[in-house]
């Protein structure tokens, strides 16, 4: 990223404050002229003083030059002190305005990049975050400051060097030397710590993940007592950014010493080229402090050039992630046209391979007919490929190869927010929004009433386990336990009625009586409706219609629970397993005893 690429990056979010951008270049404008009053005010007094005493004037005519100075520099410092604030505050509100935009943009932006940028490896939560939020951060620092610091000092310094070649040219020159010597040492600083700057981002970003992993994996952390593991691990990456925070500074002081070095040298130059010219009586005493401060808002902003860099050389670092996530236009999600008056719900996978952005190939060869109006069951081990299956009818992701048919329709051709519509989708874990259970009921029918809601809630036989709550429908659903939330999920289901539902092991998280609670309510939003329900659960798998075999990535077998049964290969090895695992035989001697 260079300071030009970021400008033009910058210009689409700064136009909508076009009127900001100029009060504050005019305000800026008149501030530049009133920074070098002093300096005039001084040559003057100076003067003015010098022939008094060599003159022998009355000490009334010094007290009235001085009470005519004190009025204007009086004057000069309200105007000065309005310039700063009017300065501040519109840089201050074109900071939050941008970042205000930045951070909108960013979002709407990372909403429509299918799932494969999600589950990238460079894309872990806690990296996206601190990339999100430091890119923010130093672009609008860098706006702000602009305005507010980088501006000013810049348009004094040019302001200050024009008023020093005016009144001499070769001391003017002087000013105008230093400054190319200072901005080369202030690049080759800028250079050298790029390199640690780019160190330290990547350090940010594990830095932010571990602690993101370390909360969420709290649990079995303190379980297996890994605590010093842990602390351990943290340490190490704590410890490396340390050591490039002081090889940071230890740069940044070094090249701090040498400007400083140069700035010295350029006011003693300035020192002994006015005081020849006075000597040699071609120029008035005054001209010395004059042109000391003059070059002393020509150097001023020199001495910034560390922290103007530094704020710089952030802006482009953390602006290459940044925008490399805002303008990821390859990641975006893919969307057809086709938008059918209804769907009737025949789906067919026609030798599909899918491999996941981590290399992991997940489907091989993969074809399968589910009918319409009919319950199908997707039956294999773990890692079989059954999720895949339904991320893919979901459009979460694309084949690798092969063809995924909908009513006779390629699924990239329909339109994506239409079908995922008219597909109802409750997995074995599903996000509970922070907000009221009506709320996260609600976030299937947006326009639902409180009626539907419950309605709803009653389906999925949680209505009058939320009617106990102090709040009833307005509580936390965060306050809900595991099953529980599992059927807010379920009913935020029923209030969206699609005719295609996947369930992906719905009754997972649910204890026996609630699990067959939801099987009765599953087994009335089934009918007239395309089901693909993944499950480990025997009672749902014998009442599928039409059951899939997987293994590996492969559809090993197809049919109803009676045909495979008794063809004694993959699903007879799968359904025994459950049973055995149920203790079925002693669960029906005990049902029979009583």
């Amino acid at each position: 990223m260079t300071i030009s690429a970021l400008f033009k990056k910058i210009v689409p979010f700064a136009k909508p404050y076009r009127s900001l951008i100029a009060y504050t270049l005019v305000l800026t404008l008149v501030g530049s002229f009133a920074a070098q009053v002093n300096a005039f005010i001084l040559k003057y007094t100076v003067d003015t003083i010098s022939v008094l005493l060599v003159e022998k004037k009355p000490l009334e005519q010094g007290f009235y030059l001085l009470s005519v100075i004190a009025g204007i520099l009086l004057a000069k410092e309200i105007i000065y002190t309005a310039v700063q604030f009017g300065q501040k505050f519109y840089g201050e509100k074109l900071r939050i305005m941008i970042a205000r935009d930045f951070s909108q943009a960013i979002v709407e932006k990372i909403l429509t990049y299918k799932m494969a940028f999600y589950t990238s490896t460079t894309n872990e939560s806690g990296k996206l975050q601190t990339r999100i939020d430091a890119g923010i951060s130093s672009l609008t620092r860098l706006v702000q400051n602009f305005f507010i610091d980088i501006l000013p000092l810049f348009t004094n310094a040019i302001v200050a060097l024009v008023c020093m070649f005016i009144a001499n040219f070769y001391v003017g020159l002087v000013g105008l030397l230093i400054i190319p010597i200072y901005f080369y040492v202030s690049q080759l600083q800028a250079k050298k710590l790029s390199g640690f700057r780019r160190n330290m981002r990547s350090y940010r970003e594990n830095k932010s993940n571990q602690i993101i992993n370390l909360i969420d994996s709290i649990n079995v952390i303190k379980s297996f007592v890994r605590e010093d593991i842990e602390a351990e691990r943290h340490r190490q990456i704590q410890y490396d950014m340390t050591e490039n925070q002081m090889a940071t500074r230890k740069t940044s002081f070094l090249f701090d010493s040498i400007k400083s070095f140069i700035e010295q040298i350029g006011v003693v130059i300035v020192i002994v080229l006015t005081a020849y010219f006075v000597l040699t009586e071609q120029m008035t005493l005054g001209a010395i402090m004059f042109h000391i401060m003059l070059f002393n808002n020509v150097s001023a902003p020199i001495r910034q050039l560390h922290r103007i860099y530094d704020e710089v050389n952030d802006a482009l670092i953390y602006s290459e992630s940044f925008f490399g996530i805002l303008e990821a236009e390859d990641q975006k999600e893919q969307s057809g046209t086709y938008k059918p008056d209804e769907l009737v719900g025949l789906i067919e996978m026609r030798n599909v391979d899918f491999v996941y952005p981590n290399g992991v190939k997940a489907l091989s060869n993969v074809s399968m007919k589910i009918e319409p109006n009919v319950n199908t069951a997707l039956v294999g081990l773990s890692g079989a490929g059954k999720s895949t299956v339904i991320n893919l009818l979901d459009k979460f992701y694309e084949p690798t190869a092969g063809q995924i048919f909908l009513d006779g329709v390629d699924l990239k051709d329909y339109c994506t927010e239409f079908l995922r519509k008219n597909i109802g989708l409750v997995l074995q874990r599903n996000h509970i929004f922070k907000g009221s259970i009506a709320d996260n009921i609600r976030y299937g029918k947006v326009e639902a009433t409180r009626e539907e809601i419950m309605d709803a809630a009653k389906k999925a036989y949680i209505h009058e386990q939320v009617m106990d709550l102090p709040n009833g429908y307005d509580s936390e659903a965060h306050l809900l336990s595991g099953g529980q939330q599992q059927r807010i999920a379920i009913a935020r289901m029923f209030l969206k009625n699609p005719p295609i539902i996947f369930l992906d092991e719905p009754t997972a998280n649910l204890d026996a009586i609630a699990t067959e609670q939801i099987k009765n309510s599953l087994d009335a939003i089934k009918r007239g409706r395309t089901v693909i329900i993944v499950s480990h659960s025997i009672s749902q798998i014998i009442d599928a219609e039409h059951i899939i075999v997987m293994e590996k990535g492969r559809v090993v077998e197809d049919g109803t629970h009676e045909q495979l049964y008794d063809k004694q290969g993959t699903y007879h090895k799968i359904f025994s397993a459950m049973a055995n695992s149920l203790n079925i035989h002693k669960i029906t001697e005990s049902m029979k005893e009583n």
